[in-house]
């Protein structure tokens, strides 16, 4: 088969495109992979030769009424058209569309190609865009059960986020410390926002280190591009060890090292966390559409795999306070994996590569 997945904007519809992508690759398939022209999509995709990937220009849908809606549209009829002349030359059995605003024109030409088309939709609540991309397609993949009353009129299976296939393996814990730096003997929190960061976990985690309420901790922290120089400073004149980056391409290496993560609630994210069975505390991103990082944040707590911490209520002490309270209990922090870890998908790649597979 030669199949065709939109996947780009954030690391959260892209890395798991890839993952599905590596699945089908290895099962004898051709992938085409659309990602967005942001710049966090052409570094995430360096060195992944074994894909073909093509740029889409397609924005973020505004408000209905918003004049931001005619560049909406301009872009949108800027992603159609090469969208069709790439499948006349392709010519693919099937499109998936990881979700977002790199989606919905792929999706609209494979169906008039009259080939399946898929959707997948990680979060607990869909967006504006996949709401609509949901009218288009045969089937939608969810990454949680409870997302599935959302789409009443459409045929739904559930098969978890995708995490792709370097995640796997999970390194020594020693041996990943090393590869940043870090010593095996103090605890290690790694802390993250997403693909490109996240300010106000940046701003609270400095404000904390900056206290003086971090020590005797050691930190593993990807800010996104824009905060980097200044949270790294922030560790050295505060004395905590501490790796700081923009972005990490071997994510499988921050994983093993941590014994805690401090983390937005992207649902590619929480996939991850869960594969690696770590203990949480979710600060979810306040304006994310239709509040879905704070439903994804829910799931996980009520599951007894993460503590939630709103936005609006983290300072550098309370953040600080929240993970020395975790970090103190180490009987609380091995329940909290092992809830974590039952959260894990099964091979969700595998199932999602299944699905598509059935309608051929």
């Amino acid at each position: 088969m030669k199949i065709a997945i939109a996947g780009g904007g954030t690391g959260g519809h892209l890395f798991p495109a890839l993952a599905v992508g590596e699945v089908l690759l290895e099962r004898g398939h051709e992938v085409l992979v659309f990602i967005s022209e942001k710049e966090i999509d052409a570094l995430a995709v360096q060195g992944r030769s074994e894909f073909r990937f093509e740029k889409l220009p397609s924005i973020g849908m505004p408000r209905l009424f918003s004049p931001a809606m005619f560049t909406f549209f301009q872009r949108f009829n800027a992603s159609f058209a090469p969208c069709r002349r790439i499948f006349a030359e392709f010519k693919p059995d099937a499109v998936l569309g990881m979700g977002g605003f790199t989606s919905t024109a792929p999706i609209l030409a494979g169906k008039m190609r009259r080939i399946p088309t898929f959707l997948h939709e990680s979060n607990a609540i869909p967006g504006k865009a996949n709401r609509l991309n949901a009218r288009l397609v045969d089937a939608v993949l969810l990454g949680f059960e409870e997302c599935r009353q959302h789409f009443p009129k459409v045929r739904c299976e559930v098969t978890g986020t995708p995490i792709r296939r370097s995640l796997a393996r999970r390194i020594p814990r020693e041996e990943a410390l090393a590869g940043f730096g870090l010593q095996p003997a103090l605890q290690t929190v790694l802390v993250m926002g997403g693909s490109q960061g996240a300010r106000g976990i940046n701003a609270a985690m400095r404000a904390a280190v900056a206290s003086g309420k971090m020590s005797g901790f050691q930190v593993i922290h990807l800010t996104g591009a824009a905060e980097e120089a200044e949270t790294a400073r922030t560790y050295r004149e505060a004395g905590i060890s501490a790796h700081v980056a923009a972005f990490c391409h071997a994510m499988e290496n921050a994983y093993s090292a941590a014994d805690l993560v401090v983390a937005r609630s992207g649902a590619a994210s929480l996939s991850e966390i869960s594969h690696f069975a770590l203990p949480a505390l979710l600060i979810p991103y306040p304006y994310a559409t239709e509040n879905h990082q704070q439903l994804n944040a829910e799931i996980f707590a009520r599951a007894g795999a993460a503590k939630l911490l709103h936005e609006s209520e983290t300072t550098g002490e309370t953040l600080a306070a929240a993970i020395r309270k975790l970090a103190d209990d180490p009987e609380l922090l091995h329940i909290m994996a092992a809830h974590s870890q039952r959260l894990a998908p099964r091979d969700a790649a595998a199932c999602v590569a299944d699905a598509m597979e059935k309608f051929q």
